[in-house]
């Protein structure tokens, strides 16, 4: 089969590897349709962090059951699936409590199970990540790439505004303006958020924001933007979504969060070494909430609401390109020539 694979910083290449096989009675091969190009992956693509030279990328999957193995029963050759970025069993303390992304019997989608941007991935606990879409609206293109967000984005920006407490009438902040922070913009206002204050650097995607609900936008940077905040909500405001997980951005959320508020911080940590400091949360009595999203707690409550035409993140799609040009997607988002990239196999 095709896939792309990480050849060193910079360095996509689309190769020919061998097409995973089942190997266990709860494994199934998905043949992948659509699929995606993460912020995460520019981590790196820019040589931010370590991977294995060559290996396949991506981790955002939906396609078509192909096989399954012998105890599979949620799901059978022919459905339409989605799945979350991580493996999970669905069986275990964790994933009962929700948190799937700590699952004791957790996996991914690279190395042998082929990586989620090329033709065929192997689920390793299909049972208990696949996510099947209704057979209504398994083969509508526009119900598709409404719901391909949910396998990351969405969810992810659904729990920084759970993790911030954001509920009906609540004033928050959205710290970040890539695929994350505006679906959290999109999470806050289905949770009820009177006002949403969106925080970014580019123009173009603030629009997203507004159109995707937030009332007030601030593109200033650092102290400016939080001066900025601070005069609008004279003083700040109790919930506070962290999208991006630099040391800048988490300082300009606990700069605006107002004292007794909440941090939800779901941006992967990097660029900091010399760590947060701790003292304005503790000063201010800031909670810090959040971490790595579970997205298979969330994705069928969210897709319930895309079914139904009341949530639609599509928008944060601005390039769809085919398999043979997710080189150049991945050159787009690093360059901000797009906001996140549609990949239609």
């Amino acid at each position: 089969m095709r896939a792309a694979r990480y050849h060193g910083p910079g360095d996509i290449r689309v190769d020919e590897i061998p097409k995973p096989e089942i190997e266990s009675p709860d494994h199934a091969i998905v043949r992948v349709t659509h699929t995606a190009i993460c912020g995460s992956d520019l981590w790196f693509y820019r040589g931010a962090s370590d991977r294995e030279a060559p290996s396949p990328v991506g981790h955002e999957p939906m396609g078509i059951v192909e096989e399954v193995g012998d105890d599979v029963v949620s799901v059978e050759p022919g459905d339409r699936v989605l799945a979350p970025f991580a493996v999970s069993c669905g069986e275990c303390e964790f994933c009962r409590k929700g948190i799937h992304t700590s699952c004791v019997n957790g996996d991914g989608w690279g190395g042998d199970n082929g990586g989620g941007q090329g033709e065929y991935v192997r689920c390793t606990q299909a049972d208990g990540t696949l996510v099947k879409v209704p057979d209504r609206h398994a083969d509508d293109p526009e119900t598709l790439r409404s719901l391909l967000p949910l396998t990351d984005v969405m969810c992810t920006g659904h729990h920084a505004a759970v993790s911030a407490g954001v509920d009906a009438g609540a004033t928050c902040a959205v710290v970040g303006d890539g695929a994350v922070g505006l679906c959290g913009v999109l999470a806050a206002r289905r949770l009820g958020a009177e006002r949403i204050i969106a925080m970014g650097h580019h123009e173009d995607r603030l629009e997203i924001a507004e159109e995707f609900g937030a009332t007030d936008l601030v593109s200033a940077r650092g102290e400016e933007a939080v001066e900025a905040v601070h005069e609008r909500t004279n003083g700040g405001v109790d919930h506070v979504l962290e999208c991006v997980g630099a040391e800048s951005s988490m300082e300009t959320a606990v700069g605006v969060a107002r004292p007794g508020g909440t941090v939800g911080y779901v941006g992967v940590p990097h660029g900091m070494d010399a760590g947060v400091d701790p003292f304005p949360f503790f000063g201010d009595n800031i909670a810090l909430r959040g971490g790595v999203a579970p997205v298979r707690e969330y994705i069928e409550d969210l897709m319930a609401d895309v079914l139904q035409g009341t949530l639609d993140p599509a928008p944060v799609f601005t390039k769809t390109v085919d398999l043979d040009g997710v080189p150049e997607g991945y050159r787009a988002m690093d360059e901000r020539d797009a906001v996140k990239v549609l990949v239609e196999l």
